[in-house]
């Protein structure tokens, strides 16, 4: 009772923002919203499978250029189309990636990840004509199901119905990984986590369940990256650089990878810590990275470590 309480009065909170929050405010929990579906996506790789992707901001990557292409070169301008296009276009380029990848695990797994990021990283800064470069894509303003706001001031479209469009899409995509792990599926990840050898002794095909993890993982980065796109209206390589997918992994340890929601409370506190730190210090990224090593170093379950394990939060 005490956590359906808790979600509720969050879910309320995050609703209300809008109406009670300076809007500065407002536009922060944006790329919050975004990065919260990204993350989802990775704690399945990271808490639920055991391994950790340095390259995932590849995905964030695919999904915000796809964005920028549909609205740009092919004129499509409903975002469930630009989503959609989006998680496939991920899938498509995350099942060949994983094969290769789920063969190795720890710190191989990783550095693999590392590398095809970096490939595309360079692809989206050489290939200038295609991609733009380093000046990157613009991105239009998307229909919101079926509806033209281009009318409408792009401050209020953002902080009005694109906010509301990004918290529903948050919401399902919370149901959709709440259920995916809570599965028989979800089971076999974590039996997988813990003792692979004993998962392949009953039968499970550990290459088949973390490749199928991967390319799960990847379409919600997609979607993510498609989702982040448009509040800045303009989509760069840096979306893809490695120092992003540390980020994504930062954030993740900084809420807690081992609680279901711990990756959405390391992205809120992440996203609004260094607003906060910016604002008040000029060598504001010594001061952030000494204040998140403290963290870490204090909390090194994550944020929600610091409480007592409850089954509404708890990954494993």
């Amino acid at each position: 009772m005490r956590q359906a309480l808790v979600l509720a009065v969050a879910l309320a909170a995050v609703v209300a923002v809008p109406w009670i929050a300076p809007i500065y405010h407002v536009l922060l929990m944006l790329p919050f919203m975004a990065y919260g579906v990204v993350l989802l996506g990775l704690n399945l790789l990271f808490g639920y499978t055991g391994l950790v992707s340095f390259g995932h901001a590849l995905f964030i990557g695919l999904g915000a250029y796809t964005a920028a292409f549909l609205t740009g070169l092919f004129k499509v301008r409903a975002l469930e189309v630009i989503l959609l296009t989006a998680a496939v276009v991920a899938a498509v380029v995350a099942m060949p990636v994983a094969a290769f990848c789920v063969r190795y695990v720890k710190i191989y797994f990783g550095m693999l990840t590392l590398a095809f990021g970096m490939v595309f990283y360079t692809f989206l800064l050489k290939f200038y004509r295609l991609t733009g470069g380093d000046e990157g894509m613009p991105v239009a303003r998307p229909f919101l199901l079926g509806r033209d706001l281009g009318d409408m001031p792009k401050i209020e479209y953002l902080a009005g119905p694109y906010y509301y469009y990004s918290l529903v899409v948050l919401i399902v995509a919370i149901a959709v990984m709440w259920r995916i792990v809570h599965s028989p599926f979800g089971l076999c990840l974590k039996t997988i986590r813990d003792n692979p050898a004993k998962a392949e002794t009953l039968g499970i095909s550990v290459p088949h369940y973390r490749w199928t993890a991967f390319v799960i993982s990847a379409v919600y980065a997609g979607v993510g990256g498609a989702l982040l796109a448009t509040p800045t209206g303009n989509v760069d390589p840096t979306l893809a650089y490695w120092t992003h997918s540390g980020n994504l992994v930062f954030m993740t340890l900084l809420g807690g990878f081992a609680s279901f929601f711990g990756p959405l409370v390391g992205a809120f506190v992440f996203i609004y810590l260094q607003d906060f730190v910016m604002s008040v210090v000029p060598y504001w990224r010594l001061v952030f990275g000494a204040i998140l090593a403290a963290l870490v170093i204090f909390a090194p379950g994550g944020l929600l470590g610091l409480f007592p394990r409850r089954r509404v939060i708890e990954a494993a």
